[in-house]
């Protein structure tokens, strides 16, 4: 079980995460516990402040797939992997075992 943070992740995309993700612990940012993965949704947020703010955490960033501005700014942050909103939807208990080395 991982502690995954959810940065700029709305409530809807939230509810849909946990259906996927079961049995891993899904926080904020006002999380006192120290995150496994970070998955963040590129168009709410700054990509290099959350570069910034979890160097030391994988970090999975996702937006919708005609923000290729966005695509190219997490990259360029140093996200560890950056997909489109439909194949994280797709793909996430394989994303997120190979983000923090459960797989």
């Amino acid at each position: 079980m991982a502690t995954i943070l959810l940065c700029g992740v709305d409530l809807y995309f939230r509810t849909k995460l946990e259906g996927l993700l079961p049995g891993h612990h899904l926080v904020t940012v006002d999380s006192v516990d120290p995150p496994d993965l970070v998955i963040a949704d590129i168009a709410r947020i700054d990509a290099e402040e959350v570069a910034d703010a979890y160097p030391d955490v994988p970090i999975l960033g996702f937006t919708n797939h005609t923000d290729t501005a966005g695509l190219r700014a997490a990259k360029a942050a140093g996200f560890d992997q950056v997909v489109v909103k439909s194949a994280l939807s797709e793909r996430a208990p394989a994303l997120v075992d190979s983000l923090t080395g459960a797989a």
